[in-house]
């Protein structure tokens, strides 16, 4: 059955403007997203077969053009619309960042790293530099390693700190196995990244380790 001849409060988009997104399912959301169906599926339909094919929302939208391009009802638009969608999304969380310190906002800290890093499909260790009152000057993207590590070279971080006259880093990177856990090397070169900087008056605030489900801080460890 056509959506349009659903009772209204039972509609993926009266159900939003009526009781806000959060109340939603997956597949309401991923059908408005997709506005219509095909032949015999309405886009409710369409949308929780997507959601079964891809194993849940996030492999959805996360995944390669060419898997996504192949699914039925999708295409090169949507993928085009969803990277536009997944893009405002993380400058939403980064605007926040760059407005309030980042002390005051550690759960949008961990969301936006987690944004830039966790469907990364290589290592990536990134820093998120701060001015004098902890607000973000900006995010880079510094080494790309294997499947299992990274070279972190800290001359290259302090250079970096020092142009954007950086007061303090955030140092993260990711685990493409999914498993945040820090490693004994990722210690190291945190400490090795601390004193180097330190050189230079510039303070490392926090490490996060972005995994799967979970984000490890070295400063909530005690390793700072």
């Amino acid at each position: 059955m056509s959506i349009r001849l659903w009772p209204e409060q039972e509609r993926p988009r009266e159900k939003l403007l009526s009781l806000g997104a959060q109340a939603l399912s997956d597949a309401e959301l991923l059908a408005i997203f997709l506005r219509t169906g095909v032949a015999g599926k309405s886009a409710v339909d369409l949308a929780r077969e997507q959601l079964q094919h891809f194993g849940g929302l996030r492999p959805l939208l996360e995944s390669s053009e060419s898997a996504f391009c192949q699914a039925p009802g999708l295409g090169r638009a949507k993928y085009a619309q969803l990277q536009a969608v997944l893009e405002m999304a993380r400058r939403h969380l980064e605007a926040a960042l760059v407005r309030d310190s980042v002390l005051d906002s550690p759960t949008a800290v961990r969301q936006y790293l987690s944004s830039r890093l966790r469907h990364q499909a290589r290592e990536v260790f990134a820093c998120l530099l701060l001015d004098n009152r902890h607000r973000v000057i900006r995010y880079e993207a510094l080494f790309q390693g294997t499947l299992n590590a990274a070279a972190v070279y800290p001359r290259e971080v302090v250079k970096l700190a020092l142009q954007a006259n950086a007061a303090a880093v955030i140092l993260s990177h990711n685990h493409p196995s999914g498993v945040a856990e820090p490693s004994q090397a990722d210690r190291q070169i945190t400490e090795r990244l601390r004193e180097a900087l330190a050189l230079v008056d510039i303070r490392v605030l926090d490490h996060l380790v972005v995994g799967d489900t979970e984000v490890v801080s070295f400063a909530e460890r005690g390793w700072l």
